[in-house]
């Protein structure tokens, strides 16, 4: 699976975090490659859980975020949406500050679904989280 990298960039990817929860998190995309895409999430009181380690749930949006952002850069945005359907993350070290990396890749593109595999490192490359994420493509509603 590749993306038209002429079309998609980091600063664009960057530019849809605009007034959303990726902008919160302060997930920002590093790198675009040519089967995978990149970005990070600061761990520190945002995204923080009681315990003070990364929450479970901040771990999910920067998956979400970065397979989401993925299926929209290979679908005809003229005629086409994707939205998130299903996900499951399996926490596997805690971390308490610092920056994760999300890398994902695609298991499936289809016409009407997306797979993704999306990983979770720390700044040792060890694994934090590991995720998959299903995407739907809709239909593009009517203005």
């Amino acid at each position: 699976m590749k993306w038209d990298k002429s079309n998609i960039n980091v600063a664009m990817l960057n530019e849809l975090s605009a007034n959303t929860l990726s902008q919160v998190l302060d997930i920002q995309f590093i790198e675009v490659g040519d089967d995978y895409m990149k970005a990070t999430m600061p761990v520190d009181h945002k995204t923080h859980q009681p315990y003070g380690l990364l929450h479970g749930g901040a771990s999910a949006a920067l998956a979400e975020t970065v397979g989401s952002v993925a299926s929209w850069a290979t679908i005809d945005r003229e005629k086409q949406i994707c939205v998130g359907i299903e996900i499951n993350c399996n926490h596997v070290r805690g971390k308490k500050d610092g920056i994760v990396t999300a890398t994902v890749r695609a298991l499936h593109i289809g016409a009407t679904t997306h797979v993704w595999d999306i990983k979770i490192t720390d700044e040792k490359d060890k694994l934090v989280c590991v995720s998959r994420l299903t995407v739907a493509v809709l239909k593009k509603p009517a203005s």
